[in-house]
């Protein structure tokens, strides 16, 4: 059985703990998009791992881990999480295959992206500044555009790179007055890149349909979240992918009609890091003590993500276009000893009152929420393993979800561990 898990809020919603459960039962985990601005975390025991390119499988021996073609590669990040699983015993030879098709990111797309946000000032859209956005843009734009591939004919790419750094030079002196960058550096980098990510480096799509054909099981891998999907998501404000399930079968080459289940992963309230509309945040007591119980600070760049109560719009919309079959809703823990609940249920958007989600911003940075109040409970709820156990204020809060968003919740993490996970059918 093949499986398909995406975040359905903006990012951060526990893909890594879900994704590592699930490989259990996988041979294959393969990663579909975004780059390292994505952070994915796992905590095995009293380990803990962070992973931003790396698919959430890797943490499992034995599990093949691919990175596909819509991912866009930081050779740098990666080889420091290929030799810092190494350092931890984890071992990624002969069961990592990065796809020769997927984007690369280099140094001129960081120093890019920190101009252009300087720039920007107040209007800034608010990335994590890790190339990810003008890697794609080149991509997009073709002809300076560095793939996987090009690290196996090294002589074509120092020519290439020439072209391109000294274009690159001029716009950065023109707009923002920078210094050159050296092509001998980014190339002697480069050099390194291709010597360590070698190994990995193949057609990864005819792997993977390989795979399908002799039954094995494939979990495919989405980061950020669906509310950041370039085509879909709060527009401006989004990331530079699909970050939806739409994104798995462009990213990966693979049909969404080989997908046995879409999983779509929320938080039981809704956070957000950086710009952008958020219509049901708490920018008071309450979206600090979420922030404070669920330690929302991001992976992969510690900032304090905006807190807010759950949107059952927002999620009830990605669910839909993502085509999702069932949800694994995370951090349920986290609202204990709350007295009272509330989950958005409908906007009204200029005095009219709609149940799906406007995609057009000044219509969702205008939108008034209408909550559905429910009351908390207290009981410590991290040692639970059978939904029945849960209080009955809590099962009454993950119904209301499940009524609300169509879709029914299957996953319930009630802590940060492996093992804090209830399965519910």
């Amino acid at each position: 059985m093949n499986c398909c898990v995406v975040g359905l809020q903006w990012g951060d919603e526990g893909k890594g703990k879900v994704v590592d459960i699930l490989a259990e039962k996988s041979d294959i985990v393969a990663r579909y998009g975004g780059g390292a601005n994505a952070g994915h975390t796992v905590i095995i025991g009293d380990e803990k791992f962070a992973l931003h390119i790396m698919p959430s499988g890797a943490v499992r021996p034995g599990t093949a881990c691919v990175i596909g073609n819509g991912v866009v590669v930081d050779p740098e990040i990666l080889i420091g999480e290929i030799e810092g699983l190494a350092e931890r015993d984890i071992s990624l030879a002969g069961r990592l295959f990065i796809s020769e098709s997927a984007n690369v990111v280099l140094d001129y797309h960081k120093l890019e992206d920190r101009l252009r946000e300087q720039s920007l000032g107040k209007d800034k859209i608010g990335t994590t500044a890790r190339g990810i956005g003008p890697c794609y843009a080149d991509k997009v734009g073709r002809s300076f555009a560095v793939r996987m591939s090009d690290f196996k004919h090294l002589d074509n790419l120092k020519q290439r790179l020439e072209k391109i750094i000294a274009y690159k030079n001029k716009v950065f002196a023109a707009l923002y007055d920078a210094e050159p960058i050296s092509v001998d550096d980014i190339f002697a980098k480069c050099r390194v890149y291709a010597q360590k990510l070698g190994p990995y480096i193949r057609n990864t799509t005819q792997y993977l349909h390989e795979s399908i054909e002799q039954g094995k099981n494939i979990l495919f891998e989405g980061a950020q979240g669906a509310l950041l999907d370039l085509d879909h998501g709060t527009f401006p404000f989004v990331t530079s992918s699909n970050a939806s399930a739409l994104g798995m079968g462009p990213g990966c080459g693979v049909p969404n009609q080989k997908v046995d289940r879409f999983i779509g992963l929320v938080k039981a309230y809704t956070t957000r890091v950086g710009e952008g509309p958020f219509p049901t945040e708490q920018d008071n007591d309450t979206g600090q003590l979420i922030r404070d119980k669920g330690n929302e600070y991001g992976t992969t760049t510690g900032r304090p993500r905006r807190c807010g109560w759950f949107d059952g719009v927002a999620t009830a919309y990605t669910a839909r276009i993502g085509g999702i079959t069932e949800v694994a809703m995370m951090h349920l823990d986290t609202l204990a000893g709350m007295p009272e609940l509330k989950i958005c249920k409908a906007y009204s958007v200029n005095g009219r009152e709609t149940d799906f989600f406007p995609i057009d911003g000044e219509e969702l940075a205008s939108a008034e929420c209408v909550y559905e109040t429910l009351p908390g409970w207290d009981e410590d709820i991290s040692g639970v393993q059978n939904f029945e156990d849960l209080p009955q204020n809590a099962k009454n809060y993950v119904e209301k979800v499940e009524q609300i968003i169509g879709v029914p919740v299957t996953m319930i993490g009630v802590g940060p561990k492996r093992s804090q996970a209830i399965t519910r059918k």
